[in-house]
């Protein structure tokens, strides 16, 4: 009896943001390469784990987001090839190595020259991680893709790209695509929904000097084996929604009745379906009774 064989996905998304890193570490160097070397030596494991899992990974910053792997624009499988040949290394991990490493160095000293303190592009990430599934479930040839996102986030949160954010969240929740993210320094709002809704993990890291041991022991098994490990849970999740008027996060807000946009102050017309609303008329004090 053939047992049926399903592609295992991991699309991971790295926000490599220089203005915030250059303002957490200003006196240690060495930090950014301690993290791309962990995030290395997790996807060679995640390969490792099983000849069907397949992996892509897409960084983003304050003026991109774009694919590290697999990079159809740079062929670098034939230097990478002979390089393995020669030190006997697995030819796909020679060439997933060589290749990121390369092109992190690339796009981080582009980052360092136009440094701007805006915020990472983490929608645009989202989206084209999603679309990168959705290719891959079409060209899957009948087998299922078991796909799930790894959000590895150090700057904070952009209430300019609350709807998009959203949206990406809940295209992934109808796709039962699991949606995990590993903090760095910073809580983040829309990454704690995102877990909270996709049935994904949320963990918070402080301390760069376990963030290997972090990723291998949280990130690394598959949902379906997490229900037999004892994983951290978010007690507190921050699900206070931005408004549509001025992409500020608000607590209390007026809701449109027809399209649910939310505002935080009244208006008399929606600006996302037009719909007009009525004042509230005053109540004319009622003249009493006599008894």
């Amino acid at each position: 009896m053939l047992e049926n064989i399903n592609d295992n996905l991991l699309v991971i998304i790295l926000d490599i943001n220089a203005a915030w890193w250059a303002s957490q570490f200003q006196n240690n160097n060495d930090v950014f390469q301690k993290c791309i070397d962990s995030v290395l030596v997790f996807c060679n494991s995640y390969l490792m784990l099983n000849h069907t899992n397949k992996l892509a990974l897409v960084v983003c910053n304050s003026e991109q987001a774009c694919f590290l792997y697999p990079n159809s624009s740079k062929s670098t499988s034939g230097i990478s090839i002979e390089t393995s040949q020669k030190d006997g290394k697995y030819e796909l991990f020679s060439e997933m190595n060589e290749t990121l490493q390369c092109e992190f160095k690339r796009l981080f000293a582009e980052s360092v020259s136009n440094m701007t303190n805006r915020p990472s592009l983490l929608a645009g990430a989202l989206t084209k991680a999603l679309c990168y599934i959705h290719s891959h479930d079409r060209t899957a040839n009948g087998r299922r893709t078991n796909a799930r996102i790894l959000i590895i986030k150090g700057s904070s949160d952009s209430s300019s790209q609350y709807m998009t954010v959203m949206n990406c969240i809940f295209a992934a929740s109808k796709k039962n695509i699991v949606i995990d993210c590993c903090a760095l320094q910073n809580n983040s709002g829309f990454m704690q929904q995102a877990s909270d809704i996709t049935g994904g993990v949320y963990f918070f890291i402080d301390d760069f000097s376990g963030m290997l041991e972090y990723l291998l022991w949280i990130f690394l098994p598959d949902p379906g084996l997490r229900e037999k490990l004892n994983l951290p849970t978010s007690s507190q999740i921050d699900y206070r929604a931005a408004c549509f008027c001025h992409k500020q996060l608000v607590d209390v807000g007026f809701v449109c009745s027809v399209c649910l946009s939310i505002y935080c102050q009244f208006m008399p017309k929606c600006a996302t379906c037009q719909t007009r609303f009525k004042l509230p008329s005053l109540p004319l004090n009622a003249k009493s009774k006599k008894k």
